[in-house]
């Protein structure tokens, strides 16, 4: 049974960082690219970021958080990290991750459809 399960979301200031982990059991993580979504109340969800499948360690960022997000994997401990920094109002949303097998590239990856599997999703709060 595959389970990804999301932790690190919470309650920060305008301008400061959180670290998501994505924890994945059942599955091998050098197989799948991960992607991070988030959806925000009354809005459809949107891509944030992803990174590719294998040791092919090529990201892909959403503008908006281009620059202050870091999308990075240790597939040792089948897990996907994303760094927020200098947060901003905007971002808040509940975040999920999501894995998508054998997947690679930006017109893939910033599909949620082609994701096989979705975390639970964690909610991050930003304060002006």
């Amino acid at each position: 049974q595959v389970q990804l399960v999301e932790s690190g979301g919470g309650l920060v200031q305008a301008g400061g960082s959180l670290r998501l982990s994505c924890a994945a059991s059942g599955l091998m993580l050098n197989n799948y690219a991960m992607g991070w979504f988030r959806q925000a109340p009354e809005k459809e969800r949107e891509f944030v970021a992803a990174i590719n499948a294998w040791s092919d360690s090529s990201t892909y960022y959403a503008d908006s958080v281009k620059g202050r997000f870091t999308i990075s994997r240790d597939n040792a401990k089948n897990t996907v990290y994303l760094q927020m920094n200098n947060l901003k109002p905007d971002d808040t949303a509940v975040y999920y991750c999501a894995a998508a097998y054998r997947a690679s590239g930006r017109v893939q990856l910033t599909t949620s459809q082609r994701y096989n599997y979705w975390g639970q999703g964690t909610q991050v709060t930003v304060s002006s």
